[in-house]
């Protein structure tokens, strides 16, 4: 596939070296927190387009990436334990369930029992049913619509909304039929 923008000029990628690899992953992290597992896939995808554009040698570019990645948890850039406790947090906060969380962490590469740890960690600190509190909050489910003569012929629907949230019936039920706390 063509990586060329309609309209656009399009202009070959300069040669990787071992330091502009290193420099690509620098500046990758200092925009976004991530896991060694991302950070692997951004850099062998970098590799993979030079490697296309410019008939670069693949197998000595891909060698420099796990050195890198070795050197930068060395160096504490990439951790995946602190990643996965900050981002819990925030899905939490943000009404998520425990089971959204433990996905979401598990697409990014955190190891099983570092996730079981963290989602541990917040279920104790907020409930369950307090995030699903929050996220019918947001939605404006059950007793947070704002027209409140909707709330029993929409009965079904917000139910449905908070099981693909991933949480339980039991407490969906207990959040839609609930009063506003």
């Amino acid at each position: 596939m063509d990586e060329r923008s309609p309209g656009r000029a399009w202009k070959l990628p300069r040669k990787i070296t071992e330091r502009s690899l290193g420099n690509i992953a620098l500046n990758y992290l200092k925009r976004y927190t991530s896991t060694v597992s991302q950070l692997r896939k951004v850099l062998l995808r970098r590799v993979e387009r030079n490697v296309r554009a410019l008939g670069q040698d693949r197998d000595q570019a891909r060698a420099w990436v796990e050195p890198l990645i070795e050197k930068l948890v060395r160096d504490g850039f990439v951790n995946d334990v602190t990643y996965a406790e900050t981002k819990a947090h925030s899905l939490r906060a943000a009404g998520r369930s425990s089971r959204v969380i433990s996905e979401r962490l598990r697409i990014k590469g955190v190891a099983k029992e570092t996730i079981r740890e963290k989602v541990a960690v917040v279920a104790a600190e907020v409930s369950e049913e307090t995030a699903a509190k929050v996220w019918a909050r947001k939605k404006r489910l059950g007793p947070f619509r704002r027209e409140a003569s909707q709330r029993a012929e929409r009965r079904q629907r917000d139910l449905a909304s908070l099981a693909r949230a991933g949480f339980s019936y039991a407490i969906a039920k207990g959040v839609i039929d609930g009063a506003v706390d």
